[in-house]
């Protein structure tokens, strides 16, 4: 009973933690959605975001919702998704999925990868080249296939209301935060309890053999590994102060955050994913393979490139 108070102590301050940060972020957003709806801006940011949501068989409308999470995070994404009456197939979850799985939190996470030594340019271009050729792929297997052409069912969902006074988009939106916050915990107490099962160790092991293939050394596939399960920002952090010991070479960095921006936080972000009705097999096996392929074609780039041109233009050492 003793060991039990801390432990849902302990549980609690996190998850209120995690959602109060989360709601710093969001509030600010879902009323400049609205603001920006009311002056007529989400009619016309749809038009421009047309052509690349098209590309891969989505809704204009959905652009919304990929540039929130690129602004910001999977969280602020899925409640512009949720606010958004639309009616998608699993297959274009799932596109739209892979969108926001690839690319999110850019400013951000882009910053972590620039204090490890890796190019922001690099660092976008992999991201969101990497998103929409993901993206775009799975559209054209599921158009020619006719694969998962059925209508999504989303456990997070959002029930529209036809009455367009403030009072109700008011409710509407604490009805979101709400939601918000029992999906933070009931994610928070899983990821608990899958720790405490030792499914992260497993993944671990798992994974060792596939990261030495890549040419990862010993001393940074732990440290990935620690990113690809619990997210960009604790793997990146560590890597950042070995890579000042000059523990890890920069090689190695940067082959480790190219894996990581398209490969981390796999545990919480596919739940995510799942709970607006994506297919499993596209966005958790699928990212794994598509996020292996890619940062196996960029080894084998720069193995063939000189070291002064990467330190140049791909990574760069970095100090105390």
């Amino acid at each position: 009973m003793n060991t039990q108070v801390p432990f849902l102590s302990g549980l609690w301050k996190e998850i209120f933690g995690v959602t109060w940060t989360l709601y710093k972020i969001m509030i600010p957003i879902i009323i400049m959605i609205k603001i920006v709806e009311e002056l007529g801006g989400i009619v016309l940011l749809s038009q421009w975001l047309s052509p690349v949501m098209a590309l891969v068989g989505l809704p204009s409308e959905m652009g919304l919702v990929w540039a929130a999470t690129i602004v910001t995070n999977l969280y602020a994404g899925l409640v512009v998704f949720m606010s958004i009456d639309a009616e998608l197939t699993v297959a274009q979850v799932s596109v739209l999925g892979t969108l926001l799985l690839l690319a999110h939190s850019l400013p951000l996470e882009t910053a972590v990868a620039k204090k490890a030594g890796v190019g922001i340019v690099i660092t976008l271009m992999v991201r969101l080249g990497g998103s929409l050729l993901m993206a775009w792929a799975l559209h054209q297997i599921y158009q020619e296939g006719d694969l998962l052409n059925y209508p999504a069912e989303a456990i997070w969902q959002h029930v529209p209301t036809h009455d367009p006074s403030y009072i109700t988009w008011a409710v509407d939106q604490l009805k979101s935060l709400a939601m918000i916050f029992v999906v933070i915990a009931v994610l928070i107490t899983f990821l608990r309890l899958l720790k405490w099962l030792g499914i992260e160790k497993l993944m671990a092991i798992v994974l060792k053999p596939i990261l030495s293939i890549l040419g990862i050394s010993r001393d940074a596939t732990n440290l990935t590994i620690i990113g690809i399960t619990l997210g960009l920002s604790f793997g990146g952090g560590l890597l950042i102060n070995e890579a000042k010991r000059g523990h890890i070479s920069p090689r190695d960095i940067f082959v480790s955050m190219m894996l990581l921006s398209l490969l981390h936080s796999l545990i919480e972000d596919t739940l995510l994913i799942l709970l607006i009705g994506a297919n499993f097999t596209t966005i958790f096996w699928g990212r794994i393979v598509f996020s292996l392929l890619v940062v196996s074609l960029l080894v084998l780039v720069i193995k063939r490139i000189d070291e002064c041109v990467c330190l140049k233009y791909f990574y760069k050492k970095i100090s105390e």
